[in-house]
């Protein structure tokens, strides 16, 4: 695939990001279940998604998309809950 300057080379189709959410969300729920830790188990899936990240789109650019975490993570939007 290729990306001009001007898109994000995360950027992929919403159905996609969807499917591949339930996935993850259905494996973090097993390994809860299975007695693993939500921390632990928070802290594979952000390894592995950055491990795969850095496969795909090397160190820079990942380094670049995990600049705007903080922003989103203040901003809601990993937010699920209402708060208060």
């Amino acid at each position: 695939m290729i990306h001009d300057s001007d898109t994000a080379p995360f950027d992929v189709d919403a159905e996609s990001k969807r499917l591949a959410l339930g996935l993850v969300t259905e494996a973090f729920a097993e390994g809860c279940l299975d007695g693993i830790d939500g921390d632990c188990m928070a802290q594979a899936a952000l390894f592995a998604a950055f491990q795969e990240l850095v496969a795909t789109y090397g160190e820079d650019a990942t380094a670049r998309y995990a600049e705007s975490l903080p922003e989103r993570i203040r901003g809601g939007g990993f937010t699920t809950t209402l708060q208060h």
